[in-house]
């Protein structure tokens, strides 16, 4: 951040207690901490528990996990029942949050969560946003993730600590 996002001042770096060096306005007398998107990742559970949900979009063959932005006002855990029922029709029944990765390329942080949801009916899937939706088992949803990607990344986090609460 170059510029106060009230005056337009340019900024400069100031010492701040308890913080380190953080961009401040002259003109405002104030400092202005760094702005950044927050998103949720989802991955998305059938209601028996035993298959998981991967998505295409943007007419992408990459698999990946459901996801969006928090908008103003909301928490990610609204966010996180929003976006599945708006992106696959399903309704969440229980969730659990995961892990937060911040997400460079973006400028986003992003908030993955487990849910489960009330049906496997993917009819409602909406077109508009998602290309292709599918029911993989964990050991398929594994192999089928995009590589090298956040959504792999969270997905395998969250399926190797599954198997290590297993033991």
């Amino acid at each position: 951040m170059s510029y106060c996002s009230k005056c337009g001042e340019e900024l400069i770096e100031k010492e701040l207690e308890n913080e380190g060096m953080i961009p401040f306005c002259r003109q405002c007398g104030e400092y202005r901490f760094p702005m950044f998107n927050t998103a949720i990742s989802a991955i998305v559970y059938h209601p028996e528990g035993d298959r998981i949900i991967l998505i295409q979009q943007y007419g992408r063959k990459n698999n990946i996990l459901v996801a969006g932005y928090v908008n103003r006002g909301e928490s990610a855990e609204h966010t996180l029942i929003r976006e599945v029922k708006e992106e696959l029709g399903l309704d969440v029944i229980r969730y659990t949050f995961n892990a937060s990765e911040f997400f460079e390329k973006s400028n986003t942080l992003m908030v993955n969560f487990a849910c489960r949801v009330s049906s496997g009916d993917l009819s409602g899937v909406n077109t508009r946003e998602v290309d292709f939706a599918g029911w993989y088992t964990p050991a398929e949803a594994r192999d089928k993730i995009l590589d090298h990607s956040l959504a792999e990344k969270f997905l395998l986090s969250w399926l190797d600590k599954q198997e290590y609460y297993k033991e």
